[in-house]
């Protein structure tokens, strides 16, 4: 079974969200009090939805800073070996 991580349910979040976006689009011709509350209710969802993404990556980003204060010489290790690896393979060709 596919491990699910944080990363891949936003990723697909903001699928959905453009999803939804497009339909409202496609459907704003259409007329009728039932098709109005529905379209009203789906476009504050996708607010709320957008505000959460957008919420949950500032929070990644504070715990990822927050990790590299608390250990530095290990960050500094971890980019000089991605440096290194993508040094290596671009030296190959």
């Amino acid at each position: 079974m596919e491990q699910v991580t944080t990363e891949k349910l936003m990723a697909d979040l903001r699928v959905v969200i453009g999803d939804a976006e497009a339909l409202l689009k496609a459907t704003a011709g259409q007329a009728g009090a039932k098709v109005d509350e529905v379209r009203a209710r789906t476009e504050e969802s996708i607010r709320a939805a957008r505000a959460r993404l957008e919420q949950a990556g500032a929070a990644g980003a504070h715990e990822i800073d927050a990790q590299v204060r608390a250990n530095p010489w290990a960050a500094v290790g971890i980019a000089a070996g991605v440096g290194l690896v993508i040094g290596v393979l671009l030296s190959r060709k």
